[in-house]
């Protein structure tokens, strides 16, 4: 029995849609990075990028669990001596770009590499329920359904 491994040129990408409002960031980023990676779908090779693409709606709407939405510290170096900063989960959530904590939860739960990189982006992330992408007619993927815990209430 030969080892199968997958052409770039077989590969068959699906869209899925997920709604992120309520959902638990940390479950969501681990299924979606899974999915992006292709590792869901039988026909996986690891040097191919053979997953989905995925849109994520109202990223601004996410859930942290614990303490982890005041007290989560994002770093970043402006390359300057002493340029080391830092903003909080809730400061980035509360701000203009609220997408981007899903967008590095899902990014760091990637292995590095020019491939993830490739993968990162099939990946879309809009902060409310508005994207433009209806004529890929996506699928939904209930992230929340899948289990009772990937699901937080107010």
């Amino acid at each position: 029995m030969k080892t199968f491994s997958q052409k770039p040129a077989e590969v068959v990408k699906k869209w899925f849609i997920v709604d992120a409002e309520d959902v638990v960031l940390g479950r969501m980023a681990s299924i979606v990075a899974s999915r992006l990676r292709g590792k869901h779908k039988p026909t996986f090779t690891p040097h191919v990028d053979d997953g989905d693409n995925i849109i994520i709606i109202n990223a601004g709407k996410v859930k942290l669990t614990g303490k982890k939405y005041t007290d989560k510290t994002y770093y970043w170096h402006t390359g300057y001596p002493g340029g080391i900063k830092e903003r909080t989960a809730k400061a980035i959530l509360e701000g203009k770009f609220p997408e981007r904590v899903v967008q590095k939860a899902i990014e760091r739960m990637m292995p590095g590499g020019p491939l993830s990189n490739k993968q990162l982006s099939n990946l879309r992330v809009y902060a409310d329920d508005n994207h433009g992408h209806e004529a890929q007619t996506p699928e939904v993927l209930d992230i929340a359904g899948m289990n009772s815990k990937n699901k937080r209430g107010a």
